[in-house]
């Protein structure tokens, strides 16, 4: 009949000394990584992709909706927010970049609104001798947002842009203060989808 060892065999000094290192250094690093854990699963199957903080929209409505004009939308239960130094014309085309709050749903859209010209919108932008042509359709959110960050590297740089009516091309967002409000919309909306510092 084989002999059976002894539990006092089995786990000798040593083994006992390097499962307790084993152990600590497991639970150290379980609760070193846990610290670094900023983003959570999304096992809920919900888009979060235009989801706004309780933060970030008190944030934007008591001091950034203070630069934009704000239109209510009861019908769709939305509030249209367009930054108050665009430029405005009644017969001159451009493009308004405007910033959306559903609080229904409690997320926040872009929208590139055409004025004074109509869908499907073609703009040229151009910097330091480098062009591209833009082609965009009216869509839903999601292909607005990948419209303006493909605008989005050609806004940061200061580009020239136009869009075409017709056959001719119209300068848009020519003006410095144009400027400045495109890129504080872009940096405002961001911020309200946690995308920004």
């Amino acid at each position: 009949m084989p002999q059976r060892q002894k539990p006092n065999e089995i786990f000798t000094p040593e083994l006992v000394k390097i499962l307790k290192i084993f152990g600590l250094i497991s639970i150290g690093l379980v609760l070193l990584l846990s610290f670094f854990n900023s983003k959570r699963a999304n096992n809920s199957g919900d888009d979060l992709t235009f989801r706004m903080t309780s933060s970030s929209r008190l944030y934007f409505f008591n001091v950034r909706a203070l630069n934009y004009d704000r239109e209510s939308r009861l019908d769709a239960g939305m509030v249209l927010f367009r930054h108050g130094k665009r430029e405005i014309s009644d017969s001159q085309p451009t493009l308004d970049l405007v910033i959306i709050l559903n609080s229904q749903k409690d997320e926040a859209y872009l929208y590139l609104e055409p004025v004074n010209t109509d869908w499907p919108l073609q703009i040229r932008s151009f910097k330091a001798g480098k062009e591209k042509v833009f082609q965009f359709q009216n869509s839903n959110n999601s292909d607005f947002l990948m419209y303006v960050r493909d605008l989005e590297p050609w806004i940061a740089d200061d580009a020239e842009f136009e869009l075409k009516k017709d056959s001719n091309w119209i300068s848009i967002w020519s003006k410095p203060k144009e400027k400045k409000a495109l890129k504080t919309t872009l940096e405002d909306f961001f911020r309200l989808i946690n995308e920004g510092e």
